[in-house]
């Protein structure tokens, strides 16, 4: 193992260094999928509060961390990142984005079937197909890095100054 591909605990290998073609070809995916997003007329802030439920479920703390950043820069309020786990007891989240959460929710979670029928019914009643498709692409894209990250055990070190 080489220093610029293992983890600090020297235990796990960073996966996108040990392999930089396939995470390479994964960046290029996550460019296409945010093209695509953009073209449905998907707002940065909502592709970002899906990034982060996502993280969330799967517990991915550097995704998490990168993706907050991203989210605040997109115009999100730290009320509604604080928020996000419990999207569905709050007033603050509009019925498009409930419906790209539950979807993203649902990609995240296959395994419960009826859960996946109910979000994508609520997703056609407020997003066109393309959206759909969007967010759909959205989830699977950020499991994927969410995966490469817990794997490789990437580090979220201090913000400077913290």
């Amino acid at each position: 193992m080489s220093d610029t591909t293992t983890t600090p605990d020297s235990r796990r290998i960073f996966i996108d260094k040990q392999s930089p073609k396939v995470y390479h070809a994964l960046i290029q995916t996550s460019e296409a999928v945010r093209a695509t997003a953009a073209d449905a007329g998907l707002d940065r802030s909502l592709v970002e509060l899906v990034n982060l439920r996502v993280s969330q479920i799967n517990g991915c703390a550097y995704c998490l961390s990168v993706h907050t950043k991203a989210a605040l820069r997109a115009g999100e309020t730290t009320q509604r990142l604080g928020v996000l786990a419990a999207w569905r007891d709050t007033e603050l989240f509009t019925p498009r984005e409930r419906a790209a959460l539950a979807l993203a929710e649902a990609t995240t979670d296959p395994t419960n079937a009826t859960a996946q029928e109910i979000a994508y019914d609520t997703a056609r009643q407020v997003l066109t197909d393309d959206e759909i498709s969007a967010v759909i692409w959205v989830a699977v894209t950020i499991n994927a890095f969410n995966r490469v990250s817990i794997m490789s055990r990437h580090p979220v070190r201090p913000a400077p100054g913290q």
